[in-house]
């Protein structure tokens, strides 16, 4: 096929339309490409539920053994479990996922021995060219020695090594309801939770890749909406739903509210310098809630602020050994977890936390959650730079404001702020704001998107 790779491979991974934009003579060519670039004899795969997940991953094997690498495919896995696998194992490893993308989509999620991400400066890029040779030139010759394909189970593995991480032992009885959106939280929910003192209410737990019931995208509040009625039905403690590869998670309390992500960062921040003798660097994204730095800082801990996105944080998280970094949309990262992100290990936080009180998870998470914040907003422009620059001179000669471009730019004052990113991928700009009260924050998010839609 005639692939264009700039506009397959993005920032952190490579994501398209099957076989529309990538099929499996191409991913055949990565896994060559991917072999080459790590340098690795060997390597591990695995794929989620998608109709073509398993032939992507085989062809991709197929590219790395015939390059010389050995591969090991531990087959079905939940994004956290490769990189559970690439960690305990020592091994680069490759996910074939679109995550929470509809179904004709498909995508490689890399990384380096240990979990370690590969994104576009750190070997993304190197792969693309590479990858661009051969569709121009042809196909590599393979290696003097070729590669071996074996398989292996790694689940239960990794379930003990989640339960390990946390303090489940005084858990009273909890009753939770986990949506898995058809997706691969069906997969590895009822392994992690076996033996747990929770009585599980599962939903959607089919592994179907065509998302019969609704999108696996918990961010969408339209998709959360089956959870938060069967949480009330069921008058269950709490609600959990997970992505298409469930690598993030999403609370909902006994009353079928959302909890928001940097709640959910706080709380689990805390209880991670409380296990750490309350001290250590927490990193959070731009995006998070003011609470999470002083939430950080009360409980001995050392905030740092990071750019939105997995490759950012990652690499801060291994500079300044940080031993927890959290980020609005659900992604949560573990020192004790090759640093890389696992919703499932969040969830087992909050699971141990409200289990280890006796109060509702609405009055526990009520200490995390102090200001009103917009949520993600994103505004189709003709011309992202240019709606950048007038925000930017609307504010930037106040004296009550400053401003920063970390990432896009944030406008922050006494009693509010809001940041606006443009997408990689897509002519949107995506904002965000906070505030001490709902009205502040509604007259600020006005404001801004009065800007950006001018």
């Amino acid at each position: 096929m005639a692939a264009d790779l700039s506009q397959i491979v993005k920032a952190y991974d490579v994501r398209g339309v099957v076989p529309d934009q990538w099929d499996e003579p191409l991913a055949e060519l990565f896994g060559a490409a991917f072999a080459e670039v790590t340098g690795a004899d060997a390597l591990v795969t695995g794929h989620d539920m998608r109709p073509s997940s398993p032939g992507l991953a085989r062809a991709f094997a197929r590219g790395a053994a015939r390059h010389g690498a050995d591969v090991t495919g531990i087959g079905l896995c939940s994004t956290d479990q490769l990189y559970y696998a690439s960690g305990a194992l020592d091994l680069p490893g490759a996910m074939f996922t679109a995550s929470h993308n509809p179904a004709r989509y498909n995508g490689i999620k890399m990384c380096r021995a240990g979990a370690a991400p590969v994104g576009q400066d750190s070997g993304l890029a190197e792969i693309r060219e590479l990858v661009e040779r051969w569709l121009a030139s042809g196909a590599p010759e393979p290696a003097a020695r070729q590669g071996t394909i074996s398989r292996r189970d790694t689940l239960r593995d990794y379930a003990a090594y989640l339960r390990s991480l946390v303090d489940l032992d005084s858990l009273r009885p909890l009753k939770v309801v986990v949506d898995a959106g058809n997706g691969m939280g069906g997969h590895t929910v009822p392994t992690v939770f076996d033996g747990l003192s929770v009585d599980l209410v599962p939903m959607y737990f089919e592994l179907d890749g065509t998302f019969p019931n609704h999108e696996a995208n918990p961010l969408d509040p339209a998709n959360l909406v089956d959870l938060q009625k069967r949480v009330r039905a069921e008058g269950a403690d709490l609600g959990i739903a997970f992505d298409g590869d469930a690598d993030r998670c999403f609370v909902v309390d006994e009353r079928g509210e959302p909890v928001s992500p940097s709640a959910i960062t706080a709380l689990v921040a805390a209880r991670e310098l409380a296990k750490n003798g309350g001290k250590g660097v927490i990193i959070h994204n731009l995006i998070t809630s003011w609470s999470v730095p002083e939430v950080v800082e009360e409980n001995g801990g050392t905030p740092a602020r990071t750019r939105v996105g997995h490759s950012f944080i990652k690499a801060e998280m291994a500079r300044t050994g940080a031993i927890f970094g959290g980020e609005h949309s659900a992604h949560y990262y573990f020192k004790d977890f090759w640093n890389a992100d696992t919703g499932m290990l969040a969830a087992l936080h909050v699971l141990a936390a409200l289990g280890g009180q006796d109060g509702p998870l609405s009055a526990l998470v009520a200490q995390y959650d102090r200001y009103a914040g917009s949520g993600e907003i994103n505004s189709t422009v003709d011309d992202q730079a240019a709606r950048l620059a007038a925000i930017r001179s609307a504010y930037a000669g106040r004296a009550d404001v400053t401003v920063d471009e970390l990432d896009g730019l944030t406008v922050t004052a006494a009693d509010w702020w809001f940041n606006v990113r443009p997408s990689n991928t897509e002519p949107l700009l995506r904002l965000n704001s906070e505030a001490r009260d709902e009205a502040t924050m509604a007259k600020v998010r006005d404001e801004a998107l009065a800007i950006i839609r001018g």
